[in-house]
């Protein structure tokens, strides 16, 4: 027997409960015990039936961290206890003073203090009447404050109702709204990457974010927070120490630091000074020091304050992590996937206790956007493990005569084109194969089991070959011997110090060495696909590399061929054609191909191009490649009726263009375009290696071919095939035309369910897709394969 529902109100309760339970969870305990898509569930539950019942939504509703409406401006809050400000000291000496004065005016000889990071956020104080918070306000001067609830509520690590019990009628809590220094990064990346606003450091992207009129961009910030203190308390009793009071607040669902300990007097507070700056690099939030509080508070309210800062706290900095330098140079590193990182060469300053002398830029935009030039005064900015970075210049102080920086043409390492496809951020060096800063990826990619599959030949292998010189290019691979593996087997033991058991028993191991030769030798007969595949070209994976096989044939075709006639394959745009044809047009690249074939490398499936290309390589589709600005399909059609060849188009003048039926502002576009003499060269080349396919065609005899029996279907394989792996019947589908996909829609042709089969088969039979067994299939493969 079922049990009755339990009412809308009942049911909303226990949602908040649980929600705010996970919430403190993870914000709080670090412990969480449901995962992601279960909270998003409750959460939506909640939403609807608070949707559904607007008289159950409350104002500590979880529901009310997202959504909230913008505010035009923000009230003032007069603070009931001044928000303190605190002394600074800089020194060993400056402590010592500071706890001599508290033994002197408490006649303690060895006080008790309440040690604590001093985060490097915005303080803030929360309000909560009967367990509810109700307002969150700024410090502002530390007597007004502005009124930031709406955006508090957005904080997950605040918590909208207090846990436990025995919470006075009114506590205010005073604490740190703080940005992770992981979340401040990767918010940072996700900005670059999309063009958005870089946040200058977690401080600043902490106080902005809290200022935000609308609360949603709060929501959407990563914000933490710790509390540390209180202000007005009415209607409770609390304990008579503040590490006690600090030990409550976390009782009741509020964070409070792991880091928060006792010290006894000053030489106890520079143990911790010293204990935390050493971890202040692995910290996950930025500090700028430590805060030492007389933990007694009556001991506190004795003491009394100096204007607006308290005798019994203080706060001890570090070095400042932040400091202004010159830049010397704007130099470029490439990584070793070929990106092109602009890199800040500094007079040294000390930043943070360390010298600095370089800094990272991250990428050629945000060297615009911060408009960094050479000789300019910067602010440089060094936290934890992140690599210094360049975060403002300093206007005022820019020499006269600069320039705007710009990313060099070539790459510094091996002089390759440094290039950057069009809605991309990155450039990067498009030597993929002679690049030394790319070779150890060129060489673990090439011999991976989908590419070249070498067998054996793994990081820390690559890693000594590359290392130790045996092998500057995945050419070299084909020369290795056996000796030569043994021998950087030997130099590898001996930079690192370590010798082999065999060795010490005065035997020498080969057998790993003998079946690495073998595997190199296995994989010189290899087929195009796999030999694209493993050149390593930007944006050509296995698909686009079978693509290209299928339909040009050869490797000297594919080789040479200028960018916009990749174009004709189906599913290579313009941004992979120019990736590819970048990749083919540096010499280096060029020459390690023509070193693999000179050293065995056999491909076995090379054909005449594809019958289907003859349609594709029509005049007018090849000028509409070029991506001429104002020539559209018709428009090159027209171009390609009125005149017979590339040398005839470049020739033609404009008035010509426009009898031909071009409209007057497009044959301007066109004229303007062919005046570069690099565009010129292109659709020269264009035409002529269309006429050099279109002559291996008529050389095979290859006629315009019928279509392959599952042109243009998608098939998707899902469970497990008892005769085929799922790589074998991929293999054999495309091969008959098919495009074999990871998902099911309505646009799927059928699925081929094996056992086990999960989902996609549920979304088959849901959709009213065709599903095929596997003896359907089988049958179906056999009817055209003899």
């Amino acid at each position: 027997m079922t049990g009755k529902a339990p009412s809308p109100a009942r049911r909303a309760a226990e949602l908040r409960e649980r929600i705010e339970d996970a919430n403190h969870r993870y914000h709080v305990l670090d412990d969480p015990d449901i995962p992601d898509a279960e909270y998003d569930r409750l959460m939506r539950e909640l939403e609807a039936l608070e949707a559904e019942h607007p008289e159950l939504a409350t104002d500590d509703s979880p529901t009310r961290r997202v959504g909230a409406t913008p505010s035009r401006t923000f009230a003032e809050v007069r603070h009931e206890i001044r928000m303190l400000s605190l002394a600074n000291a800089f020194s060993d000496e400056e402590i010592h003073d500071f706890v001599r004065r508290i033994v002197e005016r408490t006649d303690v000889a060895d006080p008790l203090f309440s040690v604590e990071p001093k985060f490097d956020g915005l303080a803030i104080s929360l309000r909560y009447e009967d367990g509810r918070f109700v307002r969150g306000a700024t410090r502002g001067d530390g007597e007004t404050g502005e009124d930031v609830t709406a955006n508090l509520r957005m904080v997950k690590a605040v918590p909208l109702r207090l846990r436990g019990h025995g919470w006075p009628r009114v506590l205010e809590v005073r604490g740190e709204v703080y940005m992770p220094r992981a979340a401040f990064e990767a918010y940072n990346e996700r900005a670059r990457r999309d063009g958005g606003k870089v946040l200058a450091n977690p401080r600043n992207g902490a106080a902005g974010s809290l200022r935000q009129l609308d609360p949603r961009i709060t929501a959407a910030r990563p914000l933490a927070f710790y509390a540390y203190a209180l202000g007005v308390v009415e209607g409770g009793d609390l304990p008579e120490t503040h590490s006690a009071v600090l030990a409550r607040l976390r009782d009741w669902g509020l964070p409070v630091s792991t880091l928060v300990e006792t010290a006894r007097g000053a030489e106890g507070c520079l143990t911790y000074y010293r204990r935390i700056g050493a971890r202040r690099d692995t910290l996950p939030f930025d500090i700028d020091g430590v805060v030492y509080k007389l933990d007694d508070l009556a001991g506190q309210r004795e003491l009394g304050f100096v204007g607006r800062t308290p005798r019994w706290a203080i706060a001890h900095k570090f070095p400042a992590q932040e400091q202004a330098t010159r830049v010397v140079s704007i130099d470029i590193n490439i990584g070793r996937t070929g990106a092109a990182t602009p890199a800040a060469k500094l007079e040294p300053v000390q930043v943070g206790g360390v010298t600095v002398t370089n800094a990272t830029l991250h990428n050629a935009d945000q060297v615009a956007r911060l408009d960094v030039r050479i000789g300019d005064t910067v602010i440089v900015r060094r936290a934890g493990d992140v690599i210094p970075e360049v975060v403002r210049v300093v206007p005022d102080a820019r020499p006269p005569g600069t320039v705007p920086w710009a990313m060099p043409t070539r790459c510094p390492v091996c002089g390759s084109e440094i290039v950057r496809e069009e809605g991309e951020v990155v450039w990067r060096c498009s030597g993929e194969l002679v690049c030394p800063a790319q070779r150890k990826e060129a060489v673990f990619h090439f011999a991976a089991r989908r590419a070249m599959d070498i067998e054996g030949l793994g990081e820390r292998l690559i890693d000594d070959l590359t290392t130790l010189g045996f092998v500057g290019s995945v050419a070299d691979l084909y020369r290795l011997t056996l000796d030569d593996l043994i021998e950087m087997r030997r130099q590898a033991d001996a930079r690192d110090g370590t010798t082999p058991e065999t060795v010490k028993a005065g035997k020498i191991a080969t057998k790993w060495a003998e079946n690495l030769v073998e595997a190199i030798e296995r994989s010189r007969a290899t087929t195009l696909e796999r030999f694209l595949y493993a050149l390593g070209i930007e944006h050509v994976g296995e698909s686009t590399a079978k693509a290209l096989a299928t339909w040009f044939g050869r490797l000297e075709a594919i080789r040479h061929l200028p960018w916009p006639l990749l174009t004709r394959v189906p599913d290579i745009g313009g941004e992979v054609a120019r990736a590819i044809g970048h990749f083919f047009e540096q010499a280096g690249n060029q020459q390690v191909i023509d070193d693999l074939l000179a050293r065995g490398v056999a491909i076995g499936d090379e054909h005449p191009p594809s019958p289907k290309l003859r349609k594709a390589l029509d005049a007018a589709a090849v000028l509409a490649a070029l991506a001429i600005p104002k020539l559209t399909d018709k428009r090159a059609g027209q171009l390609a009726a009125a005149f017979d060849g590339a040398a005839a188009i470049l020739a033609a003048p404009e008035h010509q263009l426009v009898t031909a039926g071009l409209p007057a502002e497009t044959a301007a576009a066109f004229v303007a375009w062919r005046t570069d003499p690099a565009h010129a060269a292109l659709l020269r080349d264009s035409f002529a290696a269309r006429a050099h396919l279109l002559a291996a065609l008529d050389a095979a005899g290859a006629e315009d071919a019928s279509a392959a029996p599952l042109d243009g279907q998608t098939v998707v394989l899902t469970g497990t095939l008892a005769s085929l792996t799922r790589d074998q019947a991929r293999t054999r589908l495309e091969a008959l035309g098919a495009k074999v996909a990871g998902s099911v829609s309505k646009k799927t042709a059928f699925v081929v369910a094996g056992s086990e089969a999960g989902s996609k088969l549920d979304k088959a039979t849901e959709l009213g897709v065709e599903v095929w067994d596997e003896d359907r299939l089988l049958a179906f493969l056999a009817g055209y394969e003899g």
